[in-house]
């Protein structure tokens, strides 16, 4: 009997927490929440892209400049992070706070995607950039 109990617990959490059939439609959110879950989405997108994007321009470098861009990126990251802390710094403890943070930190990391792409479409010969 306690088997059988567990069993639709955990049939019912998992519906309600991960296993929902319906998709998220970002482009209509109008709860809070799944404004929330839309910024997380665009984020996590945005980070998997920058993440490629960087290991892919870091594989073409000599290891001296591995280890520089590394440094960079995390330095960067840094920098990231505390720009949006910042500038969301008015909404904390806000129910917007969440969506806002994320807002931000997914436009930091669209850029930094866009300027690792620039590093490595880098002519042959144009010493301001490092292949």
């Amino acid at each position: 009997m306690k088997s059988s109990l567990w069993r639709i617990a955990a049939l019912l959490s998992f519906s309600i927490v991960g296993g929902s059939a319906w998709a998220l439609d970002c482009n209509s959110a109008q709860t809070q929440a799944d404004m929330d879950e839309c910024a997380s989405q665009a984020l996590n997108k945005a980070d998997a892209e920058l993440n490629q994007t960087y290991v892919d321009y870091r594989k073409r470098l000599d290891k001296s400049q591995q280890n520089q861009i590394r440094d960079v990126q995390l330095a960067w990251i840094k920098y990231r992070d505390l720009t949006c802390k910042y500038a969301t710094s008015r909404s904390a403890g806000g129910s917007v706070h969440n969506m806002a943070l994320q807002s931000c930190l997914t436009e930091k990391t669209l850029e930094r995607t866009k300027e690792l792409k620039a590093l490595s479409a880098c002519p042959e010969g144009d010493v301001t950039c490092q292949r």
